[in-house]
């Protein structure tokens, strides 16, 4: 019979149930500090995150099919929310000259001005794990890696562009190797989100 992580008896005997009630309390913290940003700018959470995103990946990353993957939501949601980004002119299509019922975002300077802002939205997560030794941050950074990386292939996480599902990546002897930047990658050095990823 499976005990839920959340069961003080079971959890309190499990590791790996005190691990995901982690997990959980630091989304927590996330959603807080999102929906903090988001109040002081009048938009909402989603809208937030598709501002910063858009204000630090390239353009064909930007069009509503693929920000719907991004953060695993249908297209209509996401698209009443660009179509709030855009009637507050935080944004504007830009129309694919290849496909015209097609367009990706681009930020107006005004858009990114809030996003660069609200990028730093996360920074007082970052601070605690920055007093970490490079060893505790290392393993926490390998073990995370591989929990997305499972999540992904049973489907939970849709689109991943880190060094575990791109083509480029090899590991051999618990050797890390990137084959595009044809150079070892030490463990501290593997990417959770890498603009040159190429799916497997």
């Amino acid at each position: 019979m499976k005990h839920s992580a959340f069961n003080l008896n079971g959890q309190n005997q499990k590791i790996e149930s005190r691990i995901v009630v982690a997990l959980e309390r630091i989304s927590e913290a996330f959603r807080v500090l999102l929906w903090n940003e988001s109040k002081e700018n009048a938009l909402s959470p989603i809208q937030i995150q598709i501002l910063i995103f858009v204000y630090f990946h390239s353009s064909e990353k930007c069009k509503i099919g693929y920000l719907a993957n991004e953060f695993n939501m249908t297209k209509a949601t996401v698209s009443d929310s660009v179509k709030v980004l855009l009637s507050k002119n935080l944004a504007t299509k830009e129309i694919d000259p290849t496909d015209t019922r097609s367009y990706s975002l681009t930020l107006t300077a005004e858009g990114k001005k809030i996003a660069e802002k609200a990028s730093f939205f996360a920074s007082s997560i970052e601070e605690p794990i920055e007093k970490l030794t490079q060893a505790q941050k290392e393993t926490m950074l390998n073990g995370l890696l591989k929990l997305i990386y499972d999540l992904n292939k049973s489907g939970i996480i849709t689109i991943q562009r880190m060094c575990f599902t791109c083509v480029n990546y090899q590991l051999e002897n618990g050797i890390h190797y990137c084959k595009l930047l044809k150079s070892r990658l030490a463990e501290s050095e593997l990417r959770v989100d890498c603009p040159e990823h190429e799916l497997i």
